[in-house]
């Protein structure tokens, strides 16, 4: 409720959840303390789907297609407003980590292969998210590994057709404008 209306009453959550509003207060003393909750709720999750990808570890391809698959889970289960969730300067550092250790997985992938080197600094790192953010919205009729499916053959393989009869890439430099 929260995400899709920010200002969306204390009262209307407790009835939404079956509880008296005096409950929630009970558990959450403030609106903030409310939205703290939830912030550490998905943090926790980010941290577990992370964990769980096994991103030093296992197969570049195989961690990938978790931590996607992970990720699309914890954004449909905790659709919170990011930029309200990282103003909050120990949030923000928590979540530095859990970036940090993305930004070293995808070098990893580079250096075996698994993603072209050559891209702009921070490029693959700014697209992936973007990516599941879209599919967690946009994709509900499919599963988190479904979605992940299709977001990791984007990332991977683009949106071109590919093989026989695709635009090389001097076509496409020579026909900008």
């Amino acid at each position: 409720m929260l995400a899709a209306d920010p200002a969306v009453s204390i009262a209307a959550i407790a009835a939404e959840a079956g509880v008296d509003r005096r409950t929630v207060y009970r558990n959450f003393a403030s609106r903030e303390e409310l939205l703290a909750a939830i912030y550490e709720a998905r943090l926790s999750a980010i941290e577990r789907a992370t964990e769980d990808a096994r991103l030093r570890e296992a197969p570049v391809a195989v961690a990938l297609h978790r931590y996607v698959e992970g990720i699309i889970g914890v954004n449909r289960t905790w659709p919170v407003d990011l930029s309200r969730m990282l103003a909050d300067e120990p949030v923000r550092r928590r979540r530095e980590h859990s970036v940090r250790e993305l930004t070293d997985f995808l070098r990893r992938a580079t250096d075996e292969g698994l993603l072209r080197s050559g891209l702009p600094d921070g490029w693959v790192s700014a697209l992936l998210p973007q990516l599941m953010n879209i599919a967690s919205r946009q994709l509900t009729g499919l599963s988190p590994a479904q979605a992940a499916d299709t977001v990791v053959d984007t990332l991977l393989n683009g949106l071109g057709a590919g093989g026989a009869g695709a635009v090389p890439p001097t076509a496409v430099t020579q026909a900008r404008p």
